[in-house]
């Protein structure tokens, strides 16, 4: 079944659709959503909640004119859904490119769509590509992979934890300045 016939499917509210696409990328979603350090039990919460966002976002004519794969579309309700939950935990991963972090890309078949992405967003990506190399790292390090201090003066080999802190809040500061300039 393509994906305008499955939103139409949706629109009349065909159960079977709706199990089609539940089916079809649950496993998918759950291998993607292990990435980012929430509960298997959250991911599925989480999941059902994008399933049950896509489903009303076609009855109510909102994908009518999608511009990427439906897949694609469920995951970035995910995902979305997800970094919500990590707000919620007091939590936050900056990601300048998730599929560098994709041990297993075949087992992930999933693109990301830039033209989804807020404003805010856009300018974050933009500042964070045009940090160098090192603030890239701590920041990587400490926001997206959860380091701590201690693990990231280890993985980057700096002298003591302080240096790390320092280092850490001028790239913050370097990434305030280039995102408020735009």
């Amino acid at each position: 079944m393509t994906d305008n016939a499955v939103i139409e499917a949706l629109k009349k509210r065909d159960p079977n659709a709706l199990k089609q696409i539940y089916a079809n990328n649950r496993l998918a979603f759950i291998g993607f959503a292990k990435k980012y350090p929430i509960t298997e039990d959250d991911i599925i919460d989480i999941y059902q909640d994008a399933i049950i966002a896509l489903r009303d976002n076609a009855v109510n004519g909102t994908i009518d004119e999608l511009k990427s794969e439906l897949k694609t579309y469920l995951f970035s309700i995910g995902k979305y859904m997800i970094f919500n939950k990590l707000k919620q935990q007091k939590k936050m991963y900056l990601v300048e490119n998730p599929s560098d972090f994709i041990e297993n890309k075949e087992a992930f078949p999933f693109s990301i769509n830039t033209d989804e992405l807020t404003n805010e967003q856009k300018q974050l990506q933009t500042a964070f590509k045009a940090l160098g190399e090192k603030c890239k790292a701590v920041l990587t390090l400490f926001y997206y992979r959860g380091f701590d201090l201690e693990e990231i003066m280890k993985e980057l080999n700096y002298t003591n934890k302080d240096v790390v802190k320092s280092q850490k809040s001028r790239c913050l500061k370097s990434l305030k300045t280039m995102i408020f300039k735009n």
